[in-house]
């Protein structure tokens, strides 16, 4: 019987630029569609192109790299109800994964073997509208929730959503990320700073590794 069919975008092994697991060798498996579309979007071509794979191409690609870090991304990757048997698939073969979501969608029908990335999106994005909410309360202590701040309004709209759902106490960690080339680097250290606000800033080091353009890294 044939494996069930996802649309993939690209797989590739790069550095993993974000979250508690930057600067470790991981696996990409990007896939095709997403529900949202925020301003600051840097995988606009993960929208619509794409071919269709059967899961077991997919894993065996996977294997090839020798990498047991995995992560699954998009486009947002929980529009194809397919992932879940990529996720299972993966995680019985021992691979360690990662699944960033846009937090738009239900997650609590994710294999709880897996570390959830959840991008809450803030005002600047213009797609805070579709946060879920509801989806903290099935976030685990060892998963991540992600801000991408584009501006001093942002900030300030992520401590409130910090204080109010109690990340710091919820989730293993909390990342905040300047929009790239929009607000400065050392802008949003300070005010992290300045406030004692115990979140862990990051950038997107794929991004100062190669060329912010570059695909497949």
């Amino acid at each position: 019987m044939r494996s069930p069919v996802l649309k993939i975008n690209e797989i590739f092994h790069s550095i993993q630029g974000e979250s508690t697991k930057a600067g470790l060798p991981c696996v990409f498996v990007r896939l095709t569609y997403c529900n949202i579309r925020c301003v600051y979007c840097d995988t606009e071509y993960a929208f619509y192109e794409g071919v269709d794979r059967s899961i077991d191409d997919i894993v065996d690609e996977v294997k090839s790299f020798n990498c047991k870090l995995v992560e699954i991304t998009g486009g947002e990757p929980l529009v194809q109800e397919n992932v879940h048997n990529l996720i299972k698939e993966l995680c019985d073969l021992g691979y360690e994964v990662l699944i960033e979501t846009g937090g738009s969608l239900p997650i609590e029908n994710i294999d709880k073997r897996v570390k959830v990335i959840m991008d809450l999106k803030t005002p600047y994005s213009r797609m805070e509208k579709k946060n879920r909410y509801e989806n903290i309360q099935h976030l685990k202590s060892t998963d991540e929730v992600k801000f991408v701040i584009g501006s001093r309004k942002d900030y300030e709209w992520v401590k409130d959503i910090i204080l109010t759902y109690d990340l710091l106490n919820k989730v293993e960690q909390v990342l905040l990320s300047p929009v790239f080339d929009k607000v400065e680097n050392i802008q949003l250290a300070e005010w992290i700073l300045q406030d004692k606000l115990n979140v862990r800033f990051q950038l997107q080091m794929h991004k100062y590794i190669w060329h912010p353009e570059t695909r497949g890294v």
